[in-house]
């Protein structure tokens, strides 16, 4: 989910979206409330992962947001989700493999 400034509709952010296999959503105009969780969720990252840790390189910080995401969904508790994490509005069932994530 990105704003709508312009480097997010240009048809190089669109492709990089897609080679990703990344769904884009923009942030409807003039609408505080979803402006303010894409907000949120960028100071999250950069006070968590981006500068909680030293890193010497970009490419090394870079290396470990895969690790940090799934923290960031399955574990970190939301203020917003009555401390649960975000994977927790999915709904899923406790036979589903996405719940064994660890």
């Amino acid at each position: 989910m990105t704003a709508n400034g312009s480097c997010y509709k240009s048809h190089a952010f669109a492709e990089a979206c897609a080679d990703l296999g990344i769904k884009h959503i923009r942030t409807k105009p003039y609408t505080p409330q979803t402006n303010g969780k894409a907000e949120r969720f960028v100071q999250t990252t950069i006070r968590e992962w981006a500068y909680a840790n030293e890193y010497q390189t970009s490419d090394e910080r870079k290396a470990d947001l895969p690790k940090w995401l799934p923290h960031y969904n399955w574990h970190r508790p939301h203020a917003s989700l009555g401390k649960k994490p975000p994977v927790s509005r999915l709904g899923l069932d406790r036979d589903n493999l996405l719940r064994l994530h660890s």
